[in-house]
């Protein structure tokens, strides 16, 4: 078997509108495409012994054990591998469950879909799932635990923090979007100008000042003794002397800790001799060259968070450690410990493993033990000297048990600091009472608190504190998202997008949107290209300026790695027809429907899906969206026009040379066309079209129907506003008009248009595209045959795997094809073949230019308009 390409789907995709992440797998049976599982000797055994939990596998039998089932009765192994990628993530901790197997159009290659909850994790398990499977047919050998360590690892790596994710958790579950920004745990909440960021459990409120203050230790116990807040005494040492004084004034035993450490890094507690405080202080100096020293205080260690100045939890802490039985040794002791279900390698449960350190064996040598050493019966030997999660202590939730005057001095505590979520390190007998009368002190005060302790506590009741966070970030009535208007089809994308953002912005929006040409905000082009996939999308979402998104997205992106928006406001579908068929297993357009269709699915309940009624396949879709329809026509006198009025739906069309809104029986008439630029006095039936349903689009969405006649009025085809959508030229004494068209339905949009313009010759430059069917490119020449009285035929780009011969040949094809008198030649290079067509047009010509460059074309078009406009002033 041989993987031929794996990737990860991030948003809304063919497979799933609801389940974003998935990993796709491209996978060629190669020879194992006449080997069913049913044929494979022993295969069932092999894979129940490797992966008993798969009983749980209930398939499309619908029972426990359908799995095993369906692998008795044979099937075909991408099925197998599917169900083995989805149980290795959840016996690694990442638990699974939807996948999709599908045969593509050429036998013995799959698509093998499968979700993922970290992506990296994802994309091990498709390659490992192919190695186990080939192991369980040839009856090998496969250290399993090995890939499932492995994917453990990963996910540490990548995958958020326990806190950060908790914050992401708690977004989701009110509907906030969020985007991760890079691989650590900075993360985007909201889209736009509502967006907030957060890293770990720092937020875009929290003061920088608070978070010097709190990372000063010296500076925070200074200002909480200033503030009559009971803290250690104690001082900063940097060397021996200081050591020495320090423990003079203070006497033992003491703490010793690095000024800049965390996580009880580089500490030692309730030190009692001269050596081990020296030894101390070097060990701390590996982290920090200032080092606090502090008296030792006896009791137990609690964290109390206070979050928009309100106290939220508050757990008892207590060290790593294991209780002796008369008959274990420690080590012993701690692999038992290590069994417990709640725990885990690094934050993948409610508690860590247990690991063996220096400050493990550090604190068994000072107690004369090893690890080897049986405890007595009922002893318990502590193994860490700081109470963190991280390093295999638990926590016990204490936030009842609080005394009413100790929550008033956590929360005054987190002002005098300034923190908005506040982390508080007390040492004391008790929290139930008083401090000031247990002799309970202030050690630390953390910015960024890990909330692990609370969230998941050993003992007491669960504390959701990721809450409070939102609030502070999005209190009642703020918005988190930006109205999103996403704009897909085969023709018309691109001018319907700009023009939308054109109306958007009259409308008094900070507007950004995204074209086949480049990312815009506010006009301003920010990234240049075909910038209609996710990445683009997020581009935007990203950008704290931005109050209102027009997205154009194509079905590379979809295909790629699904929608980069979970949802949208409104989504627009322009027309369904033959382009980039037979590439990606799209080889139809019912094929190519089930992609754009994702963009429509995407659209909230309450919002809109715009759809062509003169197209079939448009329709088709309307029967699976489960949000409001509205549709545009180019005649009002259709059967189903009238039969969608009838029903009370919302349609734009074409009447009487006016874009008009209608539903029911009434109407209300937005602009005239012939008022329209874009629609070139409506000769341009194509651009009507777009004109409809930008029109609908932006009605819908709540604009006033004068500001949107207003901007129908002043949007201008140009290379300003809508580079390479029939931007035309005009010469003393000819026109050149440059446009996009590169498939059958672009071709025959621009004949229809060249029907209605006059010229005493019309001369066309025309291309082929490699990656197109051999019937499109012919399809194209054809058309070009129909409306040119002369080709010129330019192939210098987008060969895509053919060779410039092979292409020119179809190209020729089909203008023979056409029958009819046209004449033609061939200039390879489409600046040479542009210079070409300028330098032989007659008074009266009209050149077209169909590019798939036009940044190339525009510019060699525009330097001889230059030119002669120059001449013409002199």
């Amino acid at each position: 078997m041989k993987i031929l390409k794996v990737q990860a789907l991030r948003g809304p995709n063919i497979w799933s509108v609801q389940r974003k992440k998935l990993i796709q797998m491209r996978l060629d049976l190669e020879e194992m495409e006449q080997f069913p599982t049913n044929k494979i000797d022993g295969f069932r055994e092999r894979l129940e012994a490797m992966f008993p939990t798969m009983i749980e596998h209930r398939c499309s039998e619908g029972v426990r054990g359908g799995f095993f089932m369906r692998i008795e009765r044979g099937t075909w192994m991408g099925h197998v591998i599917e169900h083995i990628a989805l149980e290795i993530q959840t016996l690694a901790g990442m638990e699974t469950g939807f996948g999709r197997t599908r045969e593509t159009k050429t036998p013995g290659i799959y698509n093998v879909v499968f979700s993922y909850t970290e992506e990296n994790v994802g994309m091990f398990a498709a390659e490992s799932s192919v190695r186990i499977a080939e192991a369980l047919i040839a009856g090998t050998d496969f250290d399993l635990e090995a890939d499932i360590q492995k994917m453990r690892e990963i996910r540490e790596r990548v995958r958020l923090g326990p806190s950060t994710g908790s914050i992401v958790e708690e977004a989701v579950s009110r509907d906030i979007p969020w985007i991760r920004l890079g691989t650590n745990s900075l993360v985007q909440l909201g889209y736009g100008v509502h967006q907030m960021r957060f890293q770990a459990t720092i937020t875009c409120k929290t003061s920088n000042i608070a978070v010097d203050i709190a990372c000063n230790k010296e500076e925070t116990k200074r200002m909480l003794d200033m503030a009559s807040i009971p803290v250690a005494s104690g001082s900063i040492c940097v060397d021996v002397e200081d050591l020495e004084a320090t423990i003079k004034k203070i006497g033992y035993p003491i703490v010793l800790k690095p000024l800049d450490g965390n996580h009880g890094k580089g500490a030692s507690i309730n030190v009692v001799t001269w050596e081990d405080a020296v030894e101390g202080l070097a060990h701390a100096q590996k982290y920090s060259r200032r080092v606090i020293v502090e008296k030792f205080i006896t009791g137990f260690d609690f964290r109390v968070l206070v979050i928009d100045n309100k106290l939220v939890a508050a757990a008892k802490r207590v060290p790593a450690h294991v209780v002796g039985d008369g008959k274990k040794t420690i080590q012993e002791l701690i692999d038992i410990t290590n069994l417990d279900p709640k725990r885990g390698y690094g934050h993948e449960n409610v508690l860590t493993e247990i690991t063996v350190d220096r400050d493990t064996t550090d604190l068994l040598e000072k107690m004369n033990y090893s690890l080897e050493t049986i405890p007595n019966n009922g002893e318990t030997v502590y193994l860490k000297s700081t109470a963190n999660l991280s390093t295999g202590g638990t926590s016990v939730d204490v936030t009842d048990m609080m005394h009413p005057e100790n929550i008033f001095l956590a929360e005054r505590i987190s002002r005098v600091i300034g923190l908005d979520v506040c982390g508080i390190d007390i040492m004391a007998e008790n929290l139930t009472q008083p401090l000031k009368e247990n002799g309970g002190v202030i050690l630390e005060v953390n910015a960024a608190p890990g909330f692990r302790m609370h969230l998941a506590p050993s003992e007491g009741l669960p504390r959701n504190v990721a809450a409070p966070v939102i609030d502070m970030l999005y209190p009642p009535g703020k918005p988190s998202r930006i109205p999103i208007i996403a704009v897909t089809g085969t023709n018309g994308k691109t001018t319907t997008t700009r023009l939308l953002a054109h109306i958007v912005k009259n409308n008094g929006y900070k507007v950004g949107f995204t074209t086949s040409d480049g990312i815009y905000i506010q006009n301003h082009m920010l990234e240049k290209g075909d910038t209609t996939g996710p990445i683009s999308a997020e581009y935007i979402l990203k950008d704290p300026t931005v109050e209102f998104a027009v997205l154009e997205t194509a079905r590379g992106g979809i295909l790629r790695s699904g929608l980069g928006f979970n949802r949208c406001d409104i989504a627009l579908i322009t027309n369904i027809r033959e382009d980039h068929l037979g590439l990606n297993d799209i080889d139809n357009l019912d094929d190519l429907a089930r992609v754009k269709s994702v963009v429509v699915r995407s659209v909230k309940k309450d919002g809109w899906a715009i759809l062509n009624a003169e197209d079939e396949y448009c329709m088709k879709i309307a029967n699976d969206l489960s949000c409001n329809i509205a549709y545009f026509s180019m005649d009002e006198d259709t059967p189903l026009v009238k039969k969608l009025s009838k029903e009370g739906k919302i349609v734009a069309v074409y009447e009487n040379g006016f874009i008009t809104i209608k539903k029911g029986d009434w109407k209300i008439r937005v602009e005239k066309a012939l008022h329209i630029p874009l629609t070139l006095g409506g000769k341009a039936k194509f651009m009507i079209q777009n004109v409809l349903a930008a029109t609908l689009a932006s009605y819908l969405y709540g604009f006033k129907t004068d500001d949107i006649s207003l901007s129908l009025q002043t949007f201008i085809p140009s290379v300003a506003q809508t580079p390479g959508r029939m931007n035309i030229f005009e010469f003393k004494r000819f026109k050149v008009m440059i446009d996009f068209a590169h498939n059958p339905a672009g071709y025959l949009a621009i004949e229809d248009l060249l029907n209605n313009i006059e010229a005493t010759r019309k001369i066309g430059i025309i291309a082929g595209v490699g990656d197109r069917r051999d019937e499109d490119i012919r399809d194209c020449a054809v058309i070009a045959a129909r409306m040119f009285d002369h080709i010129i035929i330019r192939q210098e780009k987008h060969l895509r795997g053919r060779t410039e011969q092979e292409i020119i040949d179809l190209i020729l094809e089909g203008i023979q094809k056409a029958n009819r008198p046209v004449t033609y030649e061939i200039i390879p290079k489409e600046i040479e073949a542009i210079k070409h067509a300028i330098n032989i047009a007659d008074d009266g010509t009209f050149i077209t230019a169909l590019s798939d460059v036009v940044t190339n074309a525009i510019g060699i078009v525009q330097e001889y308009l230059d030119k002669e406009n120059e001449e013409n002033l002199n």
